[in-house]
């Protein structure tokens, strides 16, 4: 039998918007040059990791990071790993929400005409469901806060946990199980690779 399944997320490396901080759901946008090295450094981290599945967000700044990060190849895309649908407030920076609706949280309140906290979560919890099934070491490659959620989801927490979770661009999270107790879902590691904040 394969071994339990170890999940190394990448969030896509920088874009325009990403740089700004503006809400990027559906909005096709390229990797910027630097971007593009980012995503270029991932290569030597992620080359001697046998991976048994490569699965990308259809978004094309997750691709391309894929690409670039030398699993184009193998991978498959998954349209669960899309970004959260963020419906009015694409293209948005958080202030700009903020200013026209005080105190509003993501993970609490969701985004008018887009998906709420408990369709992501669900939506990460089926991913994870059919993850787990395959086994072995999968690379992802996904968005910042479909990440975060999916982070949070894999050690069981609520999705309003989230918020306290924040995945830089060209970033490498490993998600696996506790050596001592391998029915325990744990963060191996977050953040790495050749993301910056």
């Amino acid at each position: 039998m394969s071994m339990l399944a170890q999940l190394y997320l990448v969030r896509h490396a920088q874009t325009a918007w990403s740089l700004t901080g503006q809400h990027t759901g559906s909005t096709e946008l390229p990797l910027t040059p630097q971007g593009e090295d980012e995503a270029r450094a991932l290569m030597p981290v992620l080359r001697n990791i046998a991976f048994d599945y490569v699965l990308t967000s259809p978004r094309q700044r997750a691709q391309s990071t894929c690409q670039l990060a030398g699993l184009g190849a193998t991978a498959q895309i998954e349209p669960d790993l899309a970004e959260w649908d963020y419906g009015d407030y694409e293209g948005l920076r958080s202030a700009d929400i903020g200013a026209r609706h005080p105190d509003w949280n993501i993970w609490r309140d969701g985004c008018l005409q887009g998906e709420t906290p408990h369709q992501v979560a669900n939506r990460a919890d089926r991913l994870i469901a059919r993850i787990y099934a395959l086994r072995g070491n999968v690379a992802l490659f996904s968005h910042g806060q479909f990440g975060a959620a999916l982070v949070v989801r894999w050690i069981g927490l609520p999705i309003i946990a989230g918020q306290h979770f924040e995945l830089h661009p060209a970033s490498l999270a490993i998600l696996g199980h506790s050596k001592n107790h391998p029915n325990l879902r744990v963060i191996n590691l977050l953040n790495g690779g050749s993301g910056a904040p």
